[in-house]
């Protein structure tokens, strides 16, 4: 099962969303905002991408942020994606626990989901 982490107003998110539903691919939406992010979660997906990949440094949530606020280590960041899940990078499309899309990139996602294979 695709699940697709992130949140509903992002622009990014959206263009991933069109994408996928003009290919027919389902997927469960997970709202951050709604639902937030446990760290179960958070530690599984750093034993597959490093912290730094997971955080949105070029993001509105990053940058407000003071210097003393910003991780230095995964513990920290862990902490942050917890508390401030717009933090994280998205979206993040998981299937079956594994990370197989971060972020939005239509050749990429092409490539990931060419199969046409539609999981519920």
């Amino acid at each position: 099962m695709y699940t697709l982490y992130a949140i509903p107003n992002c622009d990014t998110v959206k263009k991933a969303r069109t994408w996928l539903a003009g290919r027919g691919v389902e997927y469960r939406f997970h709202d951050y905002k709604k639902q937030g992010i446990d760290s179960k979660t958070i530690e599984q997906w750093l034993t597959q991408k490093p912290w730094e990949e997971l955080v949105n440094r070029s993001g509105l949530t990053w940058k407000k942020l003071s210097d003393a606020e910003k991780p230095t280590n995964s513990a920290g960041a862990i902490a942050l994606m917890i508390e401030k899940p717009s933090v994280i990078r998205r979206p993040l499309v998981e299937a079956d626990g594994q990370i197989i899309a971060l972020g939005f990139n239509e050749s990429a996602y092409q490539e990931t989901f060419s199969d046409g294979t539609t999981v519920l």
